[in-house]
């Protein structure tokens, strides 16, 4: 049995995970989310969790943004996410149709992919059997999609600035000088700037097939952000060239990590390398504010150029670092015919985008 406890998300521990901080909570409730804290309180070091209510269809869907943090020895990670699962639907009530979990714990076919020459995690049938072994009710499901992403490029600088370059690829310094070279600048931006990079966003939504976030998600971010001074930090980058703004993004820091959240890049120039000398800029950025590392995101799990995450594998392992493989979004039904319905929206959303 585990047993949670209901809490005020402005009650959150510190965390490290910027996606289960009570600044996150916020920017969700601004956007319309219900956010709701509990605490674990089953004997052990477990903290607390942040659960975020969106509606759909006259229901309701629990999301656990890259939670719980606490990791149970992987061999257990099903059967603490039933128990889990059984206690968080008991305090949410019949509305909710299915609990999904994006966990930020260690994958178990990690050491596979880095040792054993497996390219991509298995598919979700083999991962769906293993997730469910020594549970009662096997009804544990890999979602359709990642919420957020299963491997991550991350680069530690904790190292002085040199051992940081020189742990990186050659090329990737050679496109850093390369475009300090030829006059790209890269500046700290405020909100006002929010339009300028979602108009550039926007070009990168549509060049690579994805639906963008609105201004207004980038808009609720910072303001969240002065609800909570003190507690996370957003860095917001913009690369220009003269009159030209070439690349941004916006990273999140929170207990010494940061994350590249959102990234952008135009159309125009980009033979001037501008993304390269942004990211770099970024990493010292974080660096000043005491971060140990900048974790870059997507990548694909291998050197594998059938994956569509290719491309960014090759452009970020340029900056040295180690992929980390997590175990991803996980679904916990607790209505079947509601979640099927979902499923089904969901895959017929994607094929949209992919049109």
């Amino acid at each position: 049995m585990l047993d949670i406890a209901s809490k005020s998300t402005a009650a959150l521990l510190p965390t490290d995970i910027f996606f289960q901080t009570a600044y996150w909570a916020q920017v969700k409730a601004r956007l319309g989310l219900k956010p709701l804290a509990f605490d674990l309180i089953t004997a052990g070091p477990w903290g607390d969790v942040l659960v975020l209510l969106r509606r759909w269809a006259g229901r309701a869907v629990a999301v656990v943004p890259q939670g719980p943090e606490y990791a149970p020895p992987a061999e257990d990670y099903g059967v603490f996410l039933e128990r889990f699962s059984l206690a968080l639907a008991k305090s949410l009530g019949p509305e909710v149709a299915f609990i999904r979990y994006d966990l930020p714990w260690a994958s178990p076919y990690a050491d596979d992919i880095r040792e054993s020459g497996l390219r991509a995690f298995p598919e979700a049938r083999v991962r769906e059997m293993r997730m469910n072994m020594g549970t009662e009710h096997w009804n544990l499901r890999k979602s359709f999609e990642d919420l957020t992403v299963a491997s991550s490029l991350v680069v530690d600088i904790g190292p002085g600035e040199d051992a940081i370059l020189d742990a990186m690829k050659p090329k990737t310094r050679y496109n850093i000088g390369l475009a300090r070279r030829k006059g790209v600048v890269v500046e700290l931006g405020g909100p006002e700037s929010l339009a300028d990079f979602h108009a550039l966003y926007r070009q990168t939504a549509s060049r690579n097939g994805f639906t963008p976030c609105s201004l207004r998600h980038f808009s609720a971010m910072f303001h969240g952000l002065l609800a909570r001074p003190g507690h996370t930090e957003l860095l917001f980058l913009l690369a220009r060239h003269g009159a030209d703004i070439l690349a941004g993004a916006i990273v999140g820091i929170a207990e010494g990590a940061a994350n590249f959240l959102y990234g952008a890049s135009g159309n125009i120039k980009r033979n001037l390398m501008a993304s390269s000398l942004m990211h770099w800029e970024a990493m010292l950025h974080a660096k000043r504010r005491g971060c140990r590392s900048y974790e870059m995101g997507a990548v694909s799990p291998s050197d594998d150029p059938t994956h569509p995450f290719h491309g960014l594998y090759r452009f970020k392992t340029g900056f040295g670092g180690r992929i980390e493989y997590r175990s991803g979004s996980w679904d916990y039904p607790l209505d079947h015919e509601a979640y099927r319905d979902f499923r089904t929206a969901e895959k017929l959303a994607r094929l949209d985008v992919g049109a």
